[in-house]
């Protein structure tokens, strides 16, 4: 039977190189529907005239989640309350309340500042479970501009399950009227709400998705860690979901039938970084894991799990991928053929 002492040392070492690390916990958005002296009236303001953002956001991401994308605004629904919001690229609100609101404000500024639709190759990134867009945009920063909408997707990752965060998913694709393509850069638990999205939608337009430390068989870490008070609390009912359980969620996630690729983090032994999880690892998240039978292409790098967005090679595979469909033009790729494959 696993000690108190046990339980304190699996918790500490997960908080220390684990899920949580480099990542900060947002706070709730205190304001609630028509209470935002910022927003604008509209008995004062013509729908030729553009309206003005409001002071930032208090943040709390954890509580929101986009259902709408535009020229880099976004409709956000609370999870709770479910009033939305519309804000800019600098998470300055210009709306709240019902979300026909938020729409008749957007279509002001889309008039006032002539703004066009988005077009090209969309390009959709989910972060992982605890964390925010903000934690994939050392990829984002590094991709090319031209004919590419990059969308930093924000889902309220521990406050919902994977199947609701994949509804809000559902939303934003479905407000991407006018692009041509679309793929995914996802992370950790990122991956699987994509795969949860498969489950029920469809989309002809996707194209190619590139998996960095998706748990995509579970994760062994939250076999440990489910019923602790603690992990609970923290990481919600998506917590639960990671388990590592073939009846579970992960279990009847389906398998991509578009080109994708994994990236895995792992030093390249039998110990990898974390001693409690069995075989190479990331700290979070084992390679046997992370190894999903179809990829077109396989790639390790010696990188811990929250870390694996701003690794150079892990960035530079990253743009090979969406381009070419392979992590590199000067090696073959190393498809996954099998679930049990050996790591390459």
């Amino acid at each position: 039977m696993t000690s108190r002492r046990d339980i304190i040392a699996r918790l500490a070492f997960a908080f220390s190189v684990g899920i949580i690390c480099g990542r900060r916990r947002s706070q709730a958005d205190e304001s609630e529907p028509g209470s935002i002296v910022e927003e604008v009236e509209d008995a004062e303001m013509t729908d030729t005239e553009a309206p003005q953002p409001g002071a930032p956001t208090l943040g709390g991401m954890q509580f929101w989640g986009d259902v709408c994308y535009f020229q880099g605004y976004r409709i956000q629904r609370h999870v709770y309350t479910g009033h939305f919001r519309l804000l800019d690229k600098n998470n300055r609100r210009y709306q709240s309340g019902a979300i026909e609101d938020c729409r008749k404000t957007l279509d002001r500024l889309r008039t006032a500042n002539d703004l066009k639709p988005d077009t090209g190759h969309a390009v959709i990134y989910l972060h992982g479970i605890g964390r925010t867009s903000r934690s994939m945009r050392p990829i984002l920063e590094a991709m090319p501009t031209y004919g590419v909408v990059h969308v930093p997707f924000e889902y309220p990752s521990t406050r919902v399950p994977i199947e609701q965060a994949a509804s809000f998913l559902h939303s934003l694709i479905e407000s991407l009227t006018d692009v041509s393509r679309i793929s995914f850069v996802v992370h950790s638990m990122g991956g699987l709400v994509v795969r949860r999205y498969l489950k029920d939608h469809g989309d002809p337009r996707i194209h190619r998705m590139v998996m960095l430390g998706t748990p995509n068989s579970g994760a062994e870490l939250a076999d440990m860690l489910k019923r602790n008070m603690i992990f609970k609390t923290v990481y919600g009912p998506a917590g639960q979901e990671l388990v590592t359980d073939p009846n579970g969620t992960i279990g009847s996630l389906p398998t991509p039938t578009f080109e994708f690729g994994v990236i895995a983090g792992g030093k390249g032994d039998e110990r990898g970084f974390n001693p409690l999880l069995p075989g190479d690892d990331d700290g979070t998240v084992t390679i046997a894991s992370t190894r999903l039978a179809g990829a077109s292409d396989f790639l390790r790098i010696p990188k811990l799990h929250s870390f694996l967005m701003s690794d150079e090679t892990a960035i530079a595979a990253v743009k090979c991928f969406l381009e070419h469909g392979r992590f590199s033009m000067e090696r073959d790729p190393a498809p996954i053929v099998r679930e049990t494959a050996a790591c390459r």
